[in-house]
């Protein structure tokens, strides 16, 4: 990964290069899993109910300032015969000139024209013109008070209603927009608001090379919001944010917020729960806004699921936050960089220093989960602890990263949710897995098609305990079919190797036993592993369980004032010894456990 420009000030503050004076398109939003729950369909202002990772900030080196890019030019480029510019007709748009090969050939077109934010009469002259210009009319939704300007348009609300995801619904809409723009040359596509606020069908249709799409201005909900609020947006510093994914979009902001897609109270509750302990004062819910019964209403934040019953024309106005939304992990953060700053012994830490209490604390917080009992919720507390010390130890490293200029805590946090979305084709994609087997298999076959390995083994950690790493080699070599069909197929290699490390006891050398030995826990890891008992944890906990009757054994000898190292000098006297143990350790297991 090339380092990128990040540096922190004396302060503690990151500073990095001032923007490029041009704007960048952001990427499409990665997709996010959110079922339609609602028969009114959401924000028919315009919902995307997915999510974006917004493009990530250009950082060059912290030495040089950045050269400012040459802007897009707006001219005609150089045109090969037989090639004609076709530029693009709205913010959004893409940047690069589109050129059609085929010469005296027209692209199919489709215009996408926005129903304003309210009523028949927040529809502009463009709109209606472009609708009454062909035929070949489609909306979003039919649920939007200004409908009826589209005339008898064929609407998508079918899609709502036989669609698992909202992302399935945009697809679906903009493979139809395509197809019907090829089939007919000419069509208009009307949705609520404005095309380019909070419309992913159109993000869609845009990406698709094939058609010439024209995005018409139109008002949106925004403007009318911003009216009915008396503020400047970008004097305020507002941010507009998703309700669907609140408790991400706002992490780490303080107000004030705009949010679209509360199209229903259940997405109202769930903004609301996003605070545990400082909540905000109150907020103000925008209803129907542009219309007769609009509703203009300041609420205490905890009944602002209550106060009205939300649709798809409901949006959220929050003037402040007490604190921001996820202000303990942001607390947290902050408190890692300070230490790293002013601590002496945090600065001298490296990655390769901390390894060892990264090892440890996971150990410890190992140890938490085990004594974890379901019917004493006091056992919580240590875990609570232990994860806490574990998640200190990954902030750490990110802080130390994020210092270098390498990467940040927002970069892990990104990679591994990309990761697990990838690697879970059955949940956020088309493929089928009903059972563990089948979601272990498509794991497996999607992390080496994207690490490029072709053993069954790579990605393997040599590193790891030797059980675990008996058993994953193990399970590995079973998934390509090398294996035991069942347990009593493994369990006569117990018998063998013991047998070989009995002859190598007898006739070989220190290294055949260790060898021998070795092959001996193998075959009873391979037992555990059929038995589906993890071999670790088994051994583990009778250690343990040894452990903790061994500390009977010396508080009865204490008690009865034993000297347990006092083993005696000759064969007698240890043999004695022994005796008494037993005797102590036998009346250990007939005692109950202390609860």
């Amino acid at each position: 990964m090339a380092p990128r420009a990040l540096r922190w000030t004396s302060s503690g503050h990151r500073t990095s290069p001032p923007p490029s004076p041009t704007r960048s398109m952001p990427p499409p939003p990665v997709r996010q899993r959110t079922r339609c729950r609602s028969s009114a369909h959401p924000a028919a202002r315009g919902s995307s109910c997915s999510t974006g990772r917004g493009p990530r900030s250009e950082r060059t080196s912290p030495q040089k300032s950045p050269r400012p890019r040459r802007l897009p030019s707006t001219s005609p480029p150089s045109l090969c015969p037989g090639q004609k510019w076709l530029p693009a007709t709205a913010p959004g748009m893409p940047s690069r000139p589109r050129l059609s090969s085929t010469p005296d050939v027209t692209p199919p077109r489709l215009v996408v024209v926005g129903l304003g934010p309210g009523g028949p009469d927040l529809t502009n002259d463009l709109t209606r013109t472009a609708l009454a210009a062909t035929p070949h009319r489609f909306l979003r939704t039919s649920q939007h008070p200004s409908a009826v300007v589209a005339g008898d348009a064929t609407s998508f609300d079918d899609l709502y209603e036989r669609s698992d995801s909202f992302d399935d619904v945009y697809k679906a809409i903009a493979a139809r927009l395509v197809a019907e723009a090829h089939d007919h040359g000419h069509v208009v596509y009307a949705v609520p608001g404005s095309p380019l606020v909070l419309e992913r069908s159109v993000r869609l249709v845009l990406d698709d090379t094939t058609v010439d799409v024209e995005l018409l201005p139109a008002m949106s909900f925004l403007d009318v919001a911003y009216a009915r609020l008396r503020i400047d947006p970008v004097e305020a510093g507002l941010r507009l944010v998703d309700g669907h994914t609140f408790a991400v979009s706002a992490a780490g902001q303080t107000g004030p917020l705009l949010v679209a897609h509360t199209h229903a109270n259940w997405v109202l509750s769930d903004i609301k729960l996003a605070f545990e302990d400082e909540v905000p004062t109150s907020a103000i819910l925008l209803h129907h806004l542009g219309l007769p019964d609009e509703q203009i209403l300041e609420v205490p934040w905890a009944d602002i699921d209550r106060a009205v019953e939300a649709d798809h024309l409901t949006s959220l106005f929050v003037p402040e936050l007490t604190a921001p939304v996820g202000a303990a992990l942001m607390r947290f953060h902050q408190l890692a960089r300070t230490l790293r700053e002013q601590c002496p012994w945090d600065r001298e830490q490296t990655h390769r220093s901390l390894v060892k209490y990264l090892i440890e604390e996971t150990y410890e917080t190992v140890d938490a989960i085990e004594a974890l009992d379901e019917d004493d919720p006091g056992t919580d507390e240590d875990l609570i602890e232990e994860l806490g010390d574990l998640l200190y130890q990954i902030e750490f490293h990110a802080t130390i990263a994020e210092q270098q200029g390498r990467f940040t805590m927002a970069d892990v946090a990104q990679g591994v949710h990309d990761k697990l979305v990838r690697r879970h084709p059955h949940v956020f994609g088309d493929v089928r897995a009903d059972d563990t087997e089948t979601v272990l298999a498509n794991w497996d076959a999607i992390k080496r098609a994207e690490k490029g390995r072709t053993s069954v083994f790579d990605g393997v950690p040599r590193s790891l305990p030797a059980l675990s790493y008996a058993a994953k080699v193990q399970s590995k070599a079973s998934g390509v079919g090398f294996d035991w069909p069942d347990v009593e197929g493994a369990l006569p290699k117990i018998a063998e190797e013991l047998d070989e490390v009995q002859q190598a006891r007898r006739d070989g050398t220190a290294d055949d036993v260790r060898e021998e030995l070795g092959d001996l826990l193998f075959a009873v890891v391979n037992v555990a592993r059929h038995l589906k008992v993890d071999a670790e944890s088994a051994l583990r906990a009778a250690t343990q369980k040894f452990r903790t009757r061994f500390e009977g054994v010396e508080r009865l000898a204490t008690a009865r004032s034993i000297d347990l190292r006092a083993t005696g000098d000759d064969e007698a006297s240890r043999a004695e010894h022994l005796t008494a143990l037993d005797a102590l350790w036998d009346e250990v297991k007939r005692t109950p456990p202390l609860p």
